[in-house]
């Protein structure tokens, strides 16, 4: 496996692996936890060392699921987790970002991670009551005290971005980018490149529509998140499946598979790029990791930049509810 470097020193994986989809998310998860635990335990010996969970995926089980499943390997992986909101009950009621609330979460994760350091933690969304230089001079402090390594932001505005890096150097913002969802390239990633901070793309295959995997006639589960979102509804499934057909037709011609273009556009972007896909099968992440070694040509890289604008997106990627608590 190919390796990149996030911020100032981490080395990880050039694809790393999203985790939150064995707990949540996508409907019901056909492996056991033992199969899971298998399916994280292998995707090590394929070479994947960057490996992706938080508190509220779950809750808490995806933390407990990883720490059982790496911590026999915990000396070859980057674990990467994150804090930020509050959950009662089960169940997220709201962001919190608190500094005394970041300590908390912090041990806890920890102790469900079985693991004395915590590689990359992330702030999970920005907190509009907490001042982002508090929660960065906590992270700050935490670092400063060997619990976490690494400091990281998700789905951060560039002024954000900013703020927090003036306090304390971040290695990582973790937001949607893929083929279908450009919004950071206006603004956010020339920051990431200015101040010296990686990228790590959630949902680079377009929760599985980038690679093959849904179309206009899948029936999603009922606790399946997708069937909640807009871009996911069955006439805008039928509408986006023309940007599907054209990176269909670019994998057949390289004899790859369109989550492997999907994927290598992304790592051509930028050598501090650091996708996640999520899965739940050995054979996905066999695929996935294959995408480093997929080249594209100056052609095919300038068609595929401007694929969503002559095509097309249709539906936004998240609900009005889900959109408030990304900060713009």
């Amino acid at each position: 496996m190919k390796t990149r470097t996030l911020g100032r020193g981490l080395q990880v994986s050039a694809i790393g692996l999203g985790c939150m989809g064995m707990s949540q998310s996508y409907g019901p998860n056909p492996g056991t936890r033992e199969e899971m635990i298998e399916v994280l335990r292998t995707a090590v010996d394929l070479g994947v060392t960057l490996f992706d969970t938080a508190e509220v995926y779950g809750p808490f089980a995806n933390e407990e699921l990883v720490g059982e499943a790496l911590a026999p390997v915990r000396d070859r992986v980057v674990i990467a987790t994150k804090f930020g909101w509050r959950i009662e009950a089960g169940r997220s009621t709201g962001l919190d970002s608190r500094p005394a609330h970041i300590r908390e979460v912090a041990e806890e994760s920890l102790r469900r991670l079985r693991t004395d350091t915590i590689d990359l933690l992330y702030q999970h969304r920005v907190d509009p009551d907490v001042p982002i230089e508090d929660v960065a001079g906590t992270v700050a402090e935490l670092i400063a005290e060997g619990k976490v390594r690494h400091f990281g932001l998700s789905e951060a505005s560039a002024a954000t971005i900013r703020r927090a890096h003036a306090v304390h150097p971040v290695t990582a913002l973790q937001s949607e980018y893929s083929l279908w969802t450009r919004d950071p390239e206006t603004e956010v990633l020339p920051v990431l490149a200015e101040l010296g901070i990686g990228f790590v793309p959630f949902s680079p295959l377009g929760r599985g529509f980038l690679a093959g995997g849904v179309d206009g006639s899948t029936v999603f589960a009922a606790d399946d998140m997708r069937a909640g979102l807009p871009r996911f509804s069955e006439a805008n499934r039928a509408a986006n499946g023309a940007l599907v057909d054209h990176v269909a037709e670019l994998a057949r011609a390289k004899g790859a598979t369109p989550g492997q273009i999907a994927l290598a556009w992304l790592l051509a972007q930028e050598p501090w790029i650091v996708p996640i896909p999520g899965t739940r099968r050995v054979s996905r992440i066999q695929e996935n990791i294959g995408a480093a070694d997929v080249g594209l040509t100056p052609g095919e890289l300038a068609d595929l930049d401007t694929l969503a604008e002559r095509i097309g997106v249709h539906g936004e990627r998240y609900n009005a509810a889900q959109m408030g608590t990304i900060d713009r």
